[in-house]
């Protein structure tokens, strides 16, 4: 890795979101380390092949103390500190279920991961942005994470997942205070209606929505469109507004009449 080259961590960037936001960053001539709870990423390192020489994938499975310290052990190995740390590791529950009717083994899935996950991840990479901040010259941390407009819209049919996306948000409200002291910046970006994986099996309702105007941009939004803000957010442009929220959702926020 290049001295000069600043140093991101994406979670979740086998592909969706997250392999988005880890291309942008190696576009914008970031060393990226990429992390999933997948050990085959055979065909994410197609994706990225231009770009080989800037980044590597250690698998973490988030929800495991001992694989977040493994995961970042093998990332200062690799690069010797976090720039930017960005937690987007996400599920969705593992079948769409009422809220009357919701199991244990469901919340826990995607609790587990989406929050208390991103919790442990934000604690870890914290600690150890502070522990740098005295011994490395011109190192301005930042610390980005991927929520998403179910944080604050009812979905009853999967509420475990919107119960996990409100606790990230309130995630990023704690550590941007708790960091501020620091200097180090804490960001959320929401993304609204995004064409991944994890929507293709209700793709055809999406288009329905949106048709009928769910969103003032009459269309789904991208990996780009998320990784956009995060680039933004990482800028240092936006430092002073420490806990912002970044809306990728096409205008769904706005409360229209």
């Amino acid at each position: 890795m290049e001295n000069n080259k600043k140093t991101a961590l994406v979670t979740g960037a086998r592909r969706g979101i997250g392999l988005g936001i880890a291309k942008a960053l190696l576009q914008e001539g970031c060393y990226v380390v990429m992390s999933a709870r997948s050990k085959d990423w055979e065909q994410t390192k197609e994706e990225v092949s231009e770009y080989r020489d800037s980044c590597c994938y250690i698998p973490c499975d988030i929800t495991k103390d001992d694989e977040r310290k493994h995961l970042l052990k093998e990332a200062l190995a690799k690069c010797g500190r976090i720039d930017l740390m960005v937690n987007d590791a996400g599920v969705s529950p593992k079948k769409r279920m009422d809220i009357l009717e919701t199991t244990e083994e469901n919340y826990d899935f995607v609790v587990d991961t989406n929050t208390k996950g991103t919790f442990f991840m934000c604690q870890l990479i914290a600690n150890e942005m502070v522990s740098k901040l005295d011994t490395e010259e011109n190192y301005h941390p930042r610390m980005v994470n991927i929520s998403s407009m179910s944080a604050y819209t009812s979905s009853t049919n999967r509420g475990e997942y919107c119960i996990s996306k409100a606790g990230i948000s309130m995630i990023t409200k704690l550590f941007a205070d708790r960091l501020a002291e620091y200097g180090i910046p804490v960001f959320e970006v929401r993304p609204g209606i995004i064409d991944t994986d994890m929507t293709a099996g209700v793709h055809d309702n999406y288009v329905k929505l949106i048709d009928h105007g769910i969103t003032p941009i009459k269309r789904f939004g991208t990996p780009e469109d998320v990784a956009g803000c995060v680039l933004a957010a990482a800028s240092g442009k936006l430092d002073f507004t420490t806990g912002q929220v970044l809306n990728a959702d096409g205008g769904f926020h706005l409360r229209r009449m």
